[in-house]
């Protein structure tokens, strides 16, 4: 777990959600970034492929508006950064946005290493004291998947999971039961990430009945960005935590769709600051 160094101001926050007497209140969200570059058109991912290695000035402001969007949040997953390359100009992109959107908490898992090339990685995001990360490498046909797994709290954890699986259906459905083996020793659980299937699919049934967890909607399209028909990104969580409201934005910094989430805490679970 990593605290920012200093960095340009951070971005005035949104204000904080008010108490609620039922339990500590919970604002979430998952977004795959595409590294901050902008893609119109299925075209543009060979048109403008050279963005995926190179940098360019449009990827920075992407952060910028990016950071000013998760600002509103409590825990943050993101998919898709890059933790300091060519293309991102050697920036760590999962610090940049913490400094930027003032979270004092951030950690960056690197899944795929191409030395100066690039340098894929899942990134966390949190208001909140983490009292443990653990950074697991997922399984699967081809290396380079992983998952953060965050846990807040002892005597009554919470544990968050922030993932991207595999484009193949026998990896995700490994990846998956990895993660349910690990999900399923804890009572309060939060999954998300960019699964790369939908809900009916045979490995997220498998992952909501062996880990408890359910999906608070299904009707939730993320992908693509210009034209969402595909549910693909999910926030799963288990029956204990009250869900609120949950909502796909129209935010189109990337070629996916983030998706947000706020929920109520048992009353038994509390996350601290300090």
């Amino acid at each position: 777990m990593e605290k920012a160094a200093l960095a340009p101001p951070p971005l005035k926050r949104e204000d904080p959600v008010a108490p609620d007497p039922r339990g500590q209140r919970l604002r979430l969200l998952s977004y795959n970034i595409q590294t901050g570059t902008t893609t119109h058109r299925f075209r543009h991912y060979v048109t403008q492929s050279w963005k995926h290695v190179l940098p360019h000035p449009e990827r920075m402001e992407n952060l910028r508006r990016i950071a000013q969007m998760v600002s509103g949040y409590d825990i943050v997953g993101l998919q898709e950064t890059d933790a300091g390359s060519l293309r991102s100009g050697f920036i760590n992109q999962t610090e940049y946005i913490a400094h930027l959107a003032g979270f004092p908490f951030w950690y960056h898992q690197t899944n795929r290493n191409l030395g100066k090339l690039a340098q894929h990685a899942n990134g966390f995001l949190s208001r909140y004291r983490p009292a443990a990360i653990d950074d697991h490498k997922l399984p699967g046909a081809i290396p380079g998947r992983g998952a953060l797994m965050v846990r807040y709290g002892h005597q009554e954890p919470l544990l968050v999971v922030i993932l991207h699986l595999a484009l193949g259906r026998r990896s995700r459905q490994r990846q998956l039961d990895y993660v349910a083996e690990v999900a399923r020793d804890f009572r309060h659980v939060i999954v998300m990430g960019d699964m790369n299937c939908r809900p009916e699919s045979p490995e997220i049934r498998a992952l909501l009945r062996h880990a408890d967890l359910c999906e608070p909607a299904a009707d939730l399209y993320t992908f693509p960005s210009w034209r969402p028909a595909r549910n693909i990104d999910h926030i799963l969580v288990t029956p204990t935590l009250e869900v609120n409201e949950v909502q796909v934005l129209h935010h189109t910094f990337s070629d996916h769709l983030p998706i947000a989430m706020e929920l109520t805490l048992p009353e038994g679970v509390l996350l601290t600051s300090g």
